[in-house]
């Protein structure tokens, strides 16, 4: 009993640091620019994957509509 006490007191005591973006304008000359342009890279490249993603699917539905209605029209 006491062992899960003092496990939830550090669980909840053991809060994430939670660092706002404006947090970079106070650290300038720091490191943190690279880590947040390294985000922004990571935005980006998450967002293009998508798009890409999303015309390969559409491109694909496009080709099985038309093979189907080519095999029916040979019907």
């Amino acid at each position: 009993m006491k062992f899960s006490l003092v496990f939830t007191i550090a669980t909840v005591a053991a809060m994430p640091a939670l660092a706002h973006t404006g947090h970079v304008v106070d650290a300038a000359g720091h490191n943190h620019w690279l880590g947040l342009a390294a985000a922004g890279a990571a935005v980006a490249v998450a967002v293009w994957a998508g798009i890409k993603a999303k015309s390969k699917e559409q491109a694909e539905a496009e080709e099985a509509e038309e093979t189907a209605d080519d095999e029916l029209q040979e019907a």
